[in-house]
């Protein structure tokens, strides 16, 4: 990892070594405290969101290194982002809002779904797991944005008002918004496809029981169930917390949960689709973004994968950046593109959270426990 003077704080106060594809350079591209989620701006700005507080920040390079200056503050929890054009959706933990964004700046502000559910909202009493939401803007027009379940096994969010663990989706041109999927447990990651769908990447369960006992063994637990990479439809349905995907990584099929749905009588787990593809039990997925040509072969085209790693898991599940690449529609199996964030002991130096293609060819990358933006640079680039 090649760290630019000034940028060498902790964890980067000694030497760190990532495993990247051969030929490839990685380097610290700039220092942001707690950053999050990220998108690049129309005139050539990378945009990193900050829940933690309330902003969001624009990087720019300079001589000598790279500028950050609020764009945005005094948000609620912003996460994600999304451009459509020159408007900028950005998802706080109570509504989606939209700005024009122009000459460097974001105005025009208004409000695009309200009242939202998150841990301020009077009858959950600060009980919300999951508030961060995220947002897509699919090519005719339509806002997407993530609402997660307010715990681990949450079934009454499947019925409040409006639901929770879910994708919702706000026409074009406006109005209220409705469900597009449902018994997404936390669909942190969202993004629109090169041929228009819209797939989520989505956190599972944990401490699911053992189907064979009925027992929660941490054997067991440590591999099940695996997370989904899930291309949307109208009316989805992703089984949470009734049905959990079981077997991959392509085309899983869905089984049903023992502590939840013991007689079936819940949700039929074996009439919904299996999920296209999935990342190992307690991957953590969080930001996904898609390459459309921006990179050099094999990774054209496909998704980018930002992954957090477990917190529960024995051994972790270790962080990266994963890739999967685009293949007649769909998506081909995970690959490893970025790793070397943990080590034999479990101990971690960094953990990504998004990865996203610049106009420059490379890839950006955030990690909000290194407090840094990575820039992973091909050959030339």
């Amino acid at each position: 990892m090649d760290v630019p003077s000034g940028l060498d704080e902790a964890p980067f106060d000694e030497p760190r070594q990532a495993s990247i594809p051969q030929g490839w350079t990685m380097s610290v591209w700039a220092r942001v405290p707690k950053a999050r989620l990220a998108r690049w701006t129309p005139d050539g700005a990378l945009l990193v969101s900050l829940p933690s507080t309330g902003q969001i920040v624009k990087l720019t390079p300079s001589d000598g290194g790279t500028q950050s200056t609020p764009l945005l503050e005094d948000l609620t929890q912003p996460h994600g982002m999304a451009f459509a054009g020159s408007t900028l959706y950005i998802a706080e933990s109570d509504e989606i809002v939209a700005y024009d964004y122009a000459g460097g700046s974001a105005t025009n502000r208004r409000t695009v779904a309200a009242g939202l559910p998150d841990d301020e909202s009077p009858d959950l009493r600060g009980a919300y797991a999951h508030a961060l939401k995220s947002v897509a803007v699919g090519r005719d027009g339509a806002v997407y944005f993530s609402i997660g379940s307010t715990g681990n096994v949450s079934a009454e969010d499947r019925d409040a008002t409006p639901p929770r663990a879910t994708i919702m989706r706000v026409p074009p041109g406006g109005g209220p918004a409705e469900p597009f999927a449902t018994g997404v447990r936390n669909g942190t990651g969202l993004a629109v496809a090169p041929d228009g769908a819209v797939w989520t990447a989505v956190n599972g369960r944990d401490n699911v029981a053992d189907p064979a006992t009925g027992e929660v063994d941490p054997a067991y637990v440590n591999d099940h169930p695996p997370e989904q990479l899930a291309k949307l439809t109208p009316g989805r349905e992703l089984g949470w917390p009734y049905c959990n995907i079981d077997g991959g990584p392509a085309d899983v099929p869905f089984i049903r949960d023992v502590q939840t749905n013991a007689a079936g009588d819940k949700l039929d787990c074996d009439a919904l689709p299996p999920v296209e593809q999935s990342f190992g039990a307690h991957s953590a997925p969080l930001g996904l973004s898609f390459v459309d040509g921006e990179l050099p072969p094999p990774y054209a085209r496909g998704a980018l994968v930002g992954i957090h790693g477990s917190w529960n898991r024995r051994p972790p599940r270790a962080p990266e950046v994963s890739f999967y690449p685009w293949r007649d529609g769909g998506l081909g199996n995970q690959q490893t593109l970025v790793g070397g964030f943990q080590a034999d002991d479990g101990s971690r130096w960094g953990r990504p959270v998004d990865a996203v293609a610049g106009p420059d060819g490379a890839v950006y990358i955030t990690d909000d426990d290194a407090g840094a933006v990575y820039r992973l640079a091909p050959p030339g680039r």
